[in-house]
């Protein structure tokens, strides 16, 4: 990847009261799409409430760049059926990335996301310092569906040779 200024790591935990596209419950997996990157979870059976914990790393080339996240229900036979869909706007994290770490402790928080126009937050997220490493714990509002919402969480991994903060 040509300009990579480093690599997202994308854990997506959980499903929360997603809708149902298969009579009472549904088959859901998340695509997480970022300029031509497209990666996906696995599928959870019967689910309206799935549990992931599947883990993506996206290149980083540009950070004003939005992720989108996408929720299908899996079909066997004909196209999977859209479950909603977020966007994660990754600037607030990426800015906090140049922070000195070696003076936190385990916990601190660095800053907080209030949701917004820009993203797609259900509740208020906090960016912490936790054993060694800067994260945000998200949970997205799903858009363009009757009900729903992701849990995620993020972790900036440095590149060797990409540009300094």
């Amino acid at each position: 990847m040509e300009n990579l200024v480093g690599l997202l790591r994308i854990r997506v935990k959980r499903g929360i009261n997603l809708v149902s596209r298969d009579s009472n419950t549904s088959d859901p997996f998340v695509v997480v799409t970022m300029g031509s990157q497209k990666l996906k979870t696995r599928g959870v059976e019967n689910s309206c409430n799935p549990e992931w914990d599947d883990e993506l790393t996206l290149g980083i080339n540009d950070p004003n760049q939005h992720v989108t996240l996408e929720v299908y229900d899996k079909d066997t036979f004909t196209s999977h059926d859209p479950m909603g869909d977020a966007e994660i706007d990754i600037k607030p994290f990426f800015e906090v990335q140049g922070t000195d770490i070696q003076e936190l402790t385990n916990g601190t928080e660095i800053r907080r996301v209030k949701p917004s126009g820009d993203n797609c937050l259900a509740e208020e997220s906090r960016i912490i310092f936790s054993n060694g490493k800067i994260l945000q714990d998200m949970i997205l509002q799903l858009r363009n569906v009757e009900s729903g919402e992701v849990e995620i969480q993020i972790e900036w991994i440095n590149v060797t040779g990409s540009s300094d903060f």
